[in-house]
């Protein structure tokens, strides 16, 4: 069995080499945070590497397009940001050589020079406008608008290699957005003359990255070529060809893992875990993610009532669930901010965090919480997952077990996958349902852009209405504050509230699965595929 636990928070170093030891007396892995331990940097080039993409094919490559895995794990290596996130968790200047704000609702970009699209086409700071704007043209119809975008004011060119972004409200999280799909650049000729098929395999992108795009055998595969000219020398990509495919069985993703026809893939399924740790010529590594698990508040129903749901995360057995559903690669939440998810004020964050309630079971302390209950006790919970993924539905049976033993009826509710993506978009399709389950993750290491969406007012994923003056001027005080111990302490009080009115109730936090086989090496284990080009970094193991 080889399994690696791999915790990433601080300035990457050298993996220790040779394989971890597995857990023969059955206890789940550790996801300690006191040693930091990640993949050896590869040693070689490779001709041709194989990947895949557990959650299907791409729907587009149009980076204002990629909101979701299958698309941001291909466009991280296509298309670049003005700022880049780093497997430490660290975000840089990159298509920007340098940002400066003088103020936290203005930010000022001066534009790299030298920097040439995959065709030879000189990036200049007309493309970079052009691009930031693309967000707010509704003709666009960027998956980004909203939130970060709905507080742009405006985006000039300031100068012949400068840009300017002026905010409605201060936001000192906005500048971190840039290394997100928010901040990438592409070609504005390359995009005005494709026209509708941008994106697309007939249309495809124009970036600067790494990887440009090559064959897209749709349903099958799409190939990313290395980019010689690639204006980062150091980071011109180790093998010249990934050929990744949309295997979303996990039966058939074992397989090709482990027989060799794939050499690696992020986010092995649950269900492949038994297998591949016993693989004989790949690891199988577990590295920190941004990502939490959580049961939703819908606003009806008796889940409406924090009492009640304060009394259901008492009663949960989240280590149980993050031992046995997640077979150990998961941790029980402490919080909806998921452990280590953060960029700055560490100090600060790991001092309120350990304020916050662990995760024990207490049954005894839910039942004294359920007696502020003011709702219809008698009335069944209805807990929505998509009914292909089956492992939702043990997360829900271990949590109606929980409300069993305090006299509280949950019901799990399995609806086809495409049916239930519509309750994240749409409150119709969330009427006469109680709460549903997410897998949700931060964009970016900051719990403030996280806790923003959930618990602002108009925040993008308030679903269940949660409405708090005082909370809505804490998430204003902590986006101006320009102190990041002091935006750090802010956060924390936030945090503190959401964990006593729980709009969510965090369940676990998952860590990053990630499958290499032993001759390939150097992808980041942290979670940050999404938006960093990880395939540059793939190569020979030595």
């Amino acid at each position: 069995m080889k399994k690696k636990i791999v915790a990433i928070f601080g300035v990457l170093a050298v993996a220790l080499s040779g394989c971890a030891a597995g857990n023969p007396d059955g206890a789940a892995p550790s996801l300690s945070t006191d040693d930091l331990a990640v993949i050896t940097p590869a040693g070689g080039e490779l001709d041709l590497a194989t990947w895949n993409l557990p959650f299907g094919e791409p729907a587009s490559l149009d980076p204002i397009k990629a909101y979701n895995y299958a698309e941001n794990t291909v466009v991280a290596n296509l298309c670049e940001g003005l700022m880049q996130l780093q497997p430490d968790y660290s975000i840089t200047p990159n298509l920007a050589e340098n940002v400066e704000s003088p103020d936290a609702s203005t930010w000022v970009y001066t534009i790299r020079q030298g920097v040439e699209f995959w065709n030879g086409e000189t990036m200049t700071a007309d493309d970079v406008a052009y691009s930031l704007g693309r967000q707010l043209d509704p003709n666009e119809g960027s998956y980004w608008a909203g939130g970060v975008v709905d507080n742009i004011a405006s985006i000039e060119k300031t100068g012949d290699w400068e840009v300017t972004v002026t905010l409605n409200e201060p936001d000192a999280t906005f500048n971190s957005y840039l290394a997100t799909p928010i901040g990438n650049v592409v070609s504005q000729t390359h995009r005005v003359a494709t026209g509708d098929s941008y994106g697309t395999p007939t249309g495809g992108v124009m970036c600067t990255g790494p990887y440009s795009v090559g064959t897209w055998n749709q349903g099958q595969s799409i190939s990313l070529e290395r980019n010689d000219n690639y204006w980062k020398t150091e980071k011109i990509a180790k093998t010249k060809q990934i050929d990744i495919s949309f295997i979303v069985d996990s039966a058939a993703i074992s397989n090709a893992l482990t027989t060799g026809a794939i050499d690696g893939s992020y986010d092995v399924p649950l269900g492949s875990i038994g297998a591949l740790e016993s693989a004989t010529d790949g690891s199988l590594i577990l590295g920190r993610s941004l990502q939490v698990v959580a049961i939703i508040g819908t606003g009806n129903g008796a889940f409406a009532d924090p009492a009640v749901r304060k009394a259901l995360m008492l009663a949960t057995d989240r280590e149980a669930i993050a031992a046995t559903v997640f077979e150990g690669t998961a941790e029980a939440s402490a919080s909806l901010v998921p452990n280590n998810s953060w960029s700055y004020g560490s100090d600060v964050y790991e001092a309120g965090r350990a304020d916050l309630a662990q995760a024990a079971v207490d049954i005894e302390a839910a039942k004294e919480a359920l007696k502020d209950a003011t709702t219809d006790l008698t009335q069944p919970i209805s807990i929505v997952y998509p009914a292909e993924r089956t492992y939702y539905a043990d997360i829900i049976s271990e949590i109606s077990n929980g409300a069993t033993a305090i006299g509280l009826t949950v019901e799990p509710e399995g609806v086809p996958s495409a049916q239930f993506g519509a309750f994240f978009s749409d409150p119709e399709a969330r009427a006469g349902h109680d709460a549903f389950v997410t897998a949700n993750y931060l964009d970016i290491p900051d719990p403030l852009a996280f806790l923003r969406t959930i618990l602002g007012s108009t925040g993008g994923q308030n679903y269940n209405g949660y409405s708090n003056a005082e909370m809505d001027g804490l998430l204003a005080d902590a986006g101006a504050a320009s102190d990041d111990d002091d935006r750090a302490t802010i956060v924390n009080e936030i945090q503190g509230m959401a964990m006593a009115e729980l709009p969510w109730i965090p369940i676990v936090d998952p860590s990053v699965r990630l499958f290499l086989n032993d001759r390939v090496t150097g992808v980041p284990a942290s979670f940050v595929y999404l938006y960093y080009p990880w395939a540059a970094d793939l190569g020979a193991a030595e």
